[in-house]
């Protein structure tokens, strides 16, 4: 998988964190530089964590699923996406919190990159993919792109949340379908 392939996939596992940074934004009054370090840190950990254990637990069962390694990559990519879309055309609001504490943002850490697990064990089943990069540069997509989205939210508001949830799900449904696609022989990257 290329970097170019795994920068994408980081983007769009990003964009939760990124759409509850802007949440956080919208209900923050004065924002500090430890505002922008606890998102980023919070979100940006979690999300190079969770790819890490979905491997371990892929790379476990890989002997198992390897004939269908390409279809599992596809649905859970298609699956996580297709949830990111719909939350991002829902016309449900989130409740803003101004809470940084360590429950508040351990919870949504956690919430926020239950994909990314799943993303973690596609990336067992793929031939070519070095966790340590992709790991490293989750990590380090989401940790930006949270601080930004602190910043976005609290300058601009709620514009830009659902536009980038949406973005987040077409992004790791195209990738899915590359991957599908790639192990059909249909296309050839």
């Amino acid at each position: 998988m290329s970097i170019w392939e795994l920068f994408l996939i980081a983007v769009g596992l990003s964009m939760d964190a990124f759409a509850v940074s802007v949440c956080k934004g919208l209900s923050t009054y004065q924002l500090k530089p430890k505002h922008y370090l606890c998102v980023g840190l919070w979100f940006g950990g979690f999300q190079a964590l969770m790819p890490t254990v979905g491997w371990l637990l892929g790379s476990a069962f890989e002997k198992y699923i390897t004939a269908f390694d390409h279809w599992v990559a596809f649905i859970l990519l298609v699956l996580i996406g297709g949830n990111m879309i719909r939350e991002g055309l829902s016309k449900e609001e989130e409740q803003a919190d101004d809470s940084f504490s360590f429950k508040s943002m351990l919870v949504l850490a956690i919430a926020t990159s239950i994909d990314a697990l799943a993303v973690g064990i596609s990336f067992a089943v793929l031939p070519d993919v070095n966790i340590g990069a992709a790991v490293a540069l989750i990590g380090a997509t989401t940790f930006l792109l949270s601080a930004l989205g602190l910043l976005i939210g609290h300058i601009f508001g709620a514009r830009f949340k659902n536009k980038a949830e949406i973005a987040g799900g077409v992004i790791l449904v195209l990738i899915g379908l590359k991957i599908l696609l790639e192990h059909l022989g249909v296309i050839n990257f």
